[in-house]
């Protein structure tokens, strides 16, 4: 099964996606289903562990998303992650280092009522 991850501590997760709330969540997530679009924020929460983490798990398992987005609002986190990712990755990822366009959200939230 393709699921669609979704890591933020605060912000609402959009329709079509798996709320991961923390990194733990989040690689649980990425290690137990095939993941196409995963969208990473990087600053979870006063003394959490960071987006970082998710990345550095990424890079150590080889279980890469087929599209990765960055909508962090913290720039150092941003060139963090987009840096150890475009570093690792493979060819086939998308690598974006920037948020999920418009056009992505509608697509996986009419997928997402199709589906109910």
């Amino acid at each position: 099964m393709l699921i669609h991850i979704f890591l933020d501590d605060y912000r609402h997760c959009p329709a079509g996606f798996v709320p991961a709330r923390n990194v733990e969540e989040c690689k649980q997530l990425l290690d137990s289903d095939a993941v196409g679009v995963l969208s990473l924020d990087y600053d979870l929460g006063w003394g959490e562990p960071t987006g970082i983490e998710v990345v550095k798990h990424i890079v150590a398992t080889g279980s890469y998303p087929q599209r990765i987005f960055l909508h962090t609002s913290s720039p150092a986190g941003r060139m963090q992650m987009y840096k150890l990712l475009s570093e690792h990755a493979p060819d086939k990822v998308e690598l974006n280092n920037g948020p999920m366009p418009d056009a992505l959200l509608l697509e996986r939230s009419r997928a997402a009522s199709q589906n109910q």
